[in-house]
Protein backbone atom coordinates (compact mmCIF):
# COMPACT_ATOMS: atom_id res chain seq x y z
CA UNK A 1 0.00 0.00 0.00
CA UNK A 2 1.20 3.86 -1.11
CA UNK A 3 1.11 6.26 1.79
CA UNK A 4 2.52 9.90 1.60
CA UNK A 5 3.37 11.60 4.47
CA UNK A 6 3.76 15.38 4.99
CA UNK A 7 5.74 17.09 7.30
CA UNK A 8 6.71 20.77 7.72
CA UNK A 9 3.79 22.37 8.17
CA UNK A 10 3.33 25.45 10.94
CA UNK A 11 2.71 29.23 12.13
CA UNK A 12 4.47 31.48 10.36
CA UNK A 13 4.51 35.39 10.02
CA UNK A 14 4.01 37.15 6.92
CA UNK A 15 7.21 37.45 4.89
CA UNK A 16 8.55 33.95 6.12
CA UNK A 17 9.36 30.54 4.95
CA UNK A 18 8.51 27.11 5.39
CA UNK A 19 9.76 23.93 4.07
CA UNK A 20 7.03 21.48 3.08
CA UNK A 21 8.33 17.63 2.74
CA UNK A 22 6.28 14.60 1.26
CA UNK A 23 7.74 11.20 1.83
CA UNK A 24 6.25 8.24 -0.46
CA UNK A 25 6.58 4.74 0.92
CA UNK A 26 5.12 1.55 -0.05
CA UNK A 27 7.04 -1.45 -1.51
CA UNK A 28 8.58 -0.86 -4.70
CA UNK A 29 6.73 2.03 -4.99
CA UNK A 30 8.18 4.60 -7.61
CA UNK A 31 6.28 7.59 -8.17
CA UNK A 32 5.80 9.70 -11.67
CA UNK A 33 5.29 13.03 -11.72
CA UNK A 34 4.90 14.35 -8.52
CA UNK A 35 2.36 17.58 -7.15
CA UNK A 36 1.43 20.11 -4.40
CA UNK A 37 -2.08 21.57 -3.88
CA UNK A 38 -3.63 23.33 -1.09
CA UNK A 39 -7.41 23.54 0.41
CA UNK A 40 -8.79 26.75 2.22
CA UNK A 41 -11.62 26.71 4.32
CA UNK A 42 -14.60 26.88 2.02
CA UNK A 43 -12.48 26.92 -1.08
CA UNK A 44 -11.82 23.98 -4.03
CA UNK A 45 -8.32 22.41 -3.72
CA UNK A 46 -6.11 24.50 -6.09
CA UNK A 47 -3.01 23.02 -7.78
CA UNK A 48 0.51 24.58 -6.14
CA UNK A 49 3.43 23.24 -7.69
CA UNK A 50 4.67 20.51 -10.01
CA UNK A 51 7.30 18.63 -10.81
CA UNK A 52 8.16 15.94 -13.26
CA UNK A 53 9.26 12.43 -12.66
CA UNK A 54 12.62 13.45 -13.70
CA UNK A 55 12.79 16.46 -11.91
CA UNK A 56 13.70 18.23 -14.55
CA UNK A 57 10.29 20.22 -15.58
CA UNK A 58 8.33 22.07 -13.03
CA UNK A 59 5.38 24.38 -12.96
CA UNK A 60 3.93 26.49 -10.71
CA UNK A 61 0.77 28.22 -9.79
CA UNK A 62 0.82 31.79 -11.05
CA UNK A 63 0.10 33.05 -7.57
CA UNK A 64 3.07 31.30 -6.37
CA UNK A 65 5.66 31.83 -9.03
CA UNK A 66 8.86 33.49 -7.77
CA UNK A 67 7.91 32.30 -4.44
CA UNK A 68 8.05 28.75 -3.75
CA UNK A 69 10.06 26.29 -5.26
CA UNK A 70 9.43 22.61 -5.59
CA UNK A 71 12.09 19.95 -6.14
CA UNK A 72 12.56 15.87 -5.32
CA UNK A 73 14.95 13.13 -4.44
CA UNK A 74 13.99 9.92 -6.31
CA UNK A 75 16.35 8.29 -3.85
CA UNK A 76 14.68 9.07 -0.73
CA UNK A 77 11.12 9.11 -2.81
CA UNK A 78 10.29 12.63 -1.31
CA UNK A 79 8.68 15.83 -2.61
CA UNK A 80 9.68 18.98 -1.18
CA UNK A 81 8.45 22.44 -1.17
CA UNK A 82 10.03 25.68 -0.39
CA UNK A 83 7.80 28.29 0.43
CA UNK A 84 9.34 32.19 0.80
CA UNK A 85 7.87 35.24 1.12
CA UNK A 86 4.76 33.52 2.40
CA UNK A 87 1.68 35.66 3.06
CA UNK A 88 -2.17 35.48 4.37
CA UNK A 89 -3.15 34.11 1.18
CA UNK A 90 -1.34 31.18 1.29
CA UNK A 91 -3.12 30.08 4.27
CA UNK A 92 -4.37 26.95 3.69
CA UNK A 93 -3.67 22.59 4.05
CA UNK A 94 -1.66 21.69 1.73
CA UNK A 95 -1.21 18.22 0.16
CA UNK A 96 0.82 16.34 -1.70
CA UNK A 97 0.18 13.78 -4.83
CA UNK A 98 1.85 11.35 -7.09
CA UNK A 99 0.99 9.94 -9.99
CA UNK A 100 1.54 6.03 -9.40
CA UNK A 101 0.53 4.50 -12.84
CA UNK A 102 3.26 2.86 -15.43
CA UNK A 103 2.79 5.32 -17.64
CA UNK A 104 3.53 8.30 -15.61
CA UNK A 105 7.13 6.24 -14.61
CA UNK A 106 7.43 6.30 -18.41
CA UNK A 107 6.99 10.21 -19.07
CA UNK A 108 9.86 11.42 -17.45
CA UNK A 109 8.95 15.01 -18.24
CA UNK A 110 5.69 15.54 -17.64
CA UNK A 111 4.02 17.96 -15.03
CA UNK A 112 0.72 17.62 -14.30
CA UNK A 113 -1.61 20.25 -13.43
CA UNK A 114 -5.01 18.50 -12.41
CA UNK A 115 -6.12 16.45 -9.26
CA UNK A 116 -7.39 14.02 -11.69
CA UNK A 117 -3.87 13.08 -12.81
CA UNK A 118 -2.84 12.13 -9.49
CA UNK A 119 -3.36 7.96 -7.94
CA UNK A 120 -2.20 8.91 -4.31
CA UNK A 121 -2.75 11.81 -1.79
CA UNK A 122 -1.18 12.76 1.60
CA UNK A 123 -3.82 13.38 4.72
CA UNK A 124 -2.44 17.08 4.19
CA UNK A 125 0.06 19.75 6.68
CA UNK A 126 -1.88 23.06 7.94
CA UNK A 127 0.66 26.07 6.76
CA UNK A 128 -0.97 29.43 8.58
CA UNK A 129 0.74 32.31 8.04
CA UNK A 130 -0.48 35.41 9.98
CA UNK A 131 -0.27 39.39 9.29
Amino acid sequence: QVQLVESGGGLVQAGGSLRLSCAASGRTFSSGAMGWFRQAPGQEREFVAGISRSGGSTDYADSVKGRFAISRDNDKNTVYLQMNSLKPEDTAVYYCAADGSLRGRLLTTVVIRTRGGYDYWGQGTQVTVSS
